[in-house]
């Protein structure tokens, strides 16, 4: 599964890898989860339509196990060029395993959490949030997801 959306989105999302529903439909973010993040995206005046979509495991782990570090290393640099060719203004990272892998840390979500992440020199700011998987089983943790997409969208204003 590769990604979808606008290929000249200033904002790209990243989540962690396909789970059921996705890898049936080969769309990233389809299911209960997609739903959510797609009310969450609108909240902040973006579409669907508007922002770039891709994981950072392009194919279904088995059993919908996290994904091992070598599988999500195999795949980064796939999700690199992809960044590099969409050229966003944003990353809005979703959830701790695709912000482990994509910031190469082992650092709990909620320390990557309200903070301006970069890779290197060049890229895009990137800005970790809790995955809508997670959101659906913790509604709880919705108002904090809230603070970081106004904390997102104002790193994209400032460029």
């Amino acid at each position: 599964m590769f990604g979808v959306g606008d290929r000249r989105a200033s904002w790209f999302v990243v989540g962690e890898a396909p789970g059921a529903e996705e890898d049936r439909q080969g769309e990233p973010f389809v299911g209960r989860a997609g739903q959510l993040l797609n009310a969450m995206l609108r909240a902040i005046g973006l579409a669907r339509e508007d922002v770039f979509i891709a994981n950072v495991l392009k194919c279904r782990p088995p059993n919908n196990r996290d994904p091992l570090a070598h599988e999500a290393a195999s795949c980064l640099p796939y999700l690199e060029r992809q960044i590099a060719l969409v050229a966003p203004r944003l990353l809005l990272v979703v959830g701790r395993i695709a912000a482990q892998n994509l910031l190469a840390t082992d650092a709990p979500l909620a320390r990557l959490r309200g903070l301006v992440h970069r890779r290197g020199d060049a890229g895009p700011p990137i800005v970790v949030t809790y995955h809508p998987a997670y959101l659906l089983r913790t509604p709880a943790d919705k108002r904090k997801a809230w603070e970081d997409l106004k904390f997102a969208r104002e790193v994209a204003a400032r460029g």
